[in-house]
């Protein structure tokens, strides 16, 4: 086996081992912040269940992250190592100053960043002008039907703000959007599905998050609130375990995307297809990852956005898992940190827009929007800075 391919499997590995560390915090936040379980019991849970989720979901997200953002005839060993460098750069660096970001978007930027380095713009699936304007259309409708149904229920209640507008238009392209892909009117890929859901899945996240959290509130209205503490601790170990399987269900294609793209740009295989021994060293490299655990990053999901009670850790996991499953279901490569964190805002939410630190959530979103183009930047110059050095290989 080529050396660059080797090498370029251990950098993969390498990337689910520090997605692992950054995003141990999306699995176990909730559950450390309420204390349903100690922080090791917390970890080895996540690490567990993180490892079983690839096994129970398709591999059609490592198909879209291997094949679906980058034309494959371009693809060589050497680019997609260098996508690699880029994008554990930007993970490490980020896990290091205690930052959740999205490892699928460090991982998509550095892929970009590389090809686009290596053979130009024109190496990228670019969106058709067509399914802009599909997913326009389906957006426009969403938030005019968001924004109407918000305003009738506010001014029936005498509370209507002008502010309320927007806020019924982002909840209803929140809604329609993923409600049109799973009825199957809207059929996006790529990187258009990827850009779209930096948006609508901390979104949905936040708004399940806070419906079900104001449905579990007044459901347990009555009980004391000692049993009822006791009571979703325990029902926290289930959540996080959702949350935890499809958290691996998502994240840990990434590198299996990566690797079974690199056997097929070697000629090691003839075929996309993932094999068993990827799929399982994948799943193990991002679950040793998730039990030595990013402390800084669980700290600020954890401490540092709100204060969380058990019913509302509860709802929150149970939130983010059904819309990271969901997603795994239609191959959609999601940020399980966006899907959390804004799961974790929409409980914080249901005891009033103070309960939340703001001032937390803007660092955090700074870090998303820059995620993609700094992986990719970082990415595109190692491509080329291997190149000016190592001539040939490249």
């Amino acid at each position: 086996m080529d050396p660059i391919i080797i090498l370029g499997i251990l950098l993969a590995l390498l990337f689910n081992f520090a997605n692992g560390l950054n995003d141990a915090a999306n699995s176990i936040a909730t559950i450390i912040a309420t204390k349903a379980l100690s922080p090791l019991q917390a970890v080895l849970l996540a690490g567990v269940f993180n490892l079983l989720g690839p096994l129970l979901f398709t591999t059609a997200i490592a198909a879209t992250i291997g094949r679906g953002l980058v034309d494959p005839a371009f693809l060589t060993p050497p680019m997609i190592l260098m996508a690699m460098v880029g994008a554990v750069l930007w993970v490490l660096a980020t896990s290091y100053l205690g930052i959740p970001v999205s490892s699928s978007h460090a991982l998509i930027g550095g892929l970009l960043g590389a090809g686009i380095a290596a053979a130009g713009m024109g190496v990228v699936f670019w969106p058709s002008l067509t399914a802009i304007g599909q997913v326009l259309f389906y957006g426009a409708v969403g938030a005019v039907l968001g924004a109407i149904g918000t305003s009738a229920y506010t001014l029936r209640k005498g509370e209507f703000a002008p502010w309320h507008l927007f806020l019924g238009g982002l909840i209803g392209v929140t809604l329609l959007i993923p409600s049109a892909i799973v009825l199957g009117f809207l059929k996006i890929n790529g990187i258009l599905a990827i850009l779209i859901f930096i948006v609508i899945s901390p979104t949905l996240g936040l708004i399940s998050a806070f419906a079900f959290g104001i449905l579990v509130a007044r459901a347990f209205c009555d009980y004391p609130p000692r049993r009822l503490n006791s009571l979703f601790r325990n029902l926290q170990i289930f959540s996080g375990s959702l949350q935890a399987v499809g958290h691996g269900g998502n994240d840990a294609q990434n590198a299996m995307g990566i690797i079974t793209a690199m056997l097929l740009a070697g000629g090691l295989i003839s075929e996309f297809a993932v094999p068993l021994w990827v799929i399982l060293v994948s799943s193990l490299a991002i679950s040793i990852g998730t039990l030595l655990g990013g402390w800084r990053v669980i700290d600020k999901m954890a401490n540092r956005i709100t204060r969380i009670r058990p019913y509302q850790g509860f709802a929150a996991s149970t939130a983010a898992g059904g819309v990271l499953s969901l997603m795994n279901v239609f191959g959609v490569p999601v940020s399980t940190t966006h899907a959390i964190t804004g799961a974790i805002m929409g409980v914080g939410a249901t005891r009033g827009y103070s309960a939340v630190k703001w001032g937390v959530v803007r660092e955090i979103l700074i870090a998303w929007v820059l995620t993609i183009p700094a992986a990719a930047i970082v990415a595109g110059i190692c491509f080329l800075v291997a190149r000016g050095l190592l001539g040939g290989i490249f």
